[in-house]
């Protein structure tokens, strides 16, 4: 085990073996799985070795991929055609996001963690890079966190500063700050 994915399975087994905390905040059942944007598809690859390292804890396994949910939305707007002709007439643009997406994004989850998650529950996202330029990944977190009694992990393609907290998605966007545990793929 000495790529960077195979450390942050590591790493992600070591936390998930500690006994869970009751009566935690919401923000602190968060969990960032920071990888390298290059390693993207090997993590995806190996997330089957996340669902059996939360399975060993003891713990259940919901893994949520966003990857295409911008595609199916816009394929469910009734003047997507004219979107595509003329973008700039999606209303709902906004600080970096398009609201009436993101809003749907999270009422999707939310209904998914309803109806399939208990307070053992681990909720994982994947593919938060493809939200990038399209919703902010605070914005999904913060709309969902609540929702999960378990455990939130999202797998996150980008850059963690422990400086300040501050998440980067893709190395590319600025960073907000976040108080979520982060787990880094760090050497042995």
């Amino acid at each position: 085990m000495s790529s960077k994915v195979a450390r942050l399975i590591r790493a992600y087994r070591e936390h998930m073996s500690v006994p869970w905390a009751g009566g935690l905040a919401a923000i602190q059942r968060v969990i960032f799985a920071v990888y390298d944007k290059t390693d993207e598809l090997r993590l995806r690859a190996q997330v089957e070795e996340f669902r059996l390292a939360t399975l060993e804890a003891g713990h259940e396994w919901l893994l949520i991929d966003v990857t295409n949910a911008f595609p199916e939305w816009m394929a469910s707007q009734e003047y997507r055609d004219a979107y595509f002709e003329c973008p700039e007439d999606l209303t709902g643009y906004q600080a970096g996001e398009i609201v009436e997406f993101i809003q749907s994004l999270i009422e999707r989850i939310k209904a998914r963690i309803a109806n399939e998650a208990t307070p053992n529950t681990v909720v994982a996202l994947i593919g938060v890079g493809s939200l990038f330029g399209l919703a902010r990944v605070s914005s999904l977190v913060e709309g969902v966190k609540d929702a999960v009694s378990g455990r939130l992990v999202v797998f996150f393609p980008g850059e963690y500063h422990p400086e300040n907290h501050a998440y980067r998605l893709l190395d590319a966007r600025d960073g907000w700050n976040y108080l979520a545990v982060p787990l880094l793929a760090t050497e042995a």
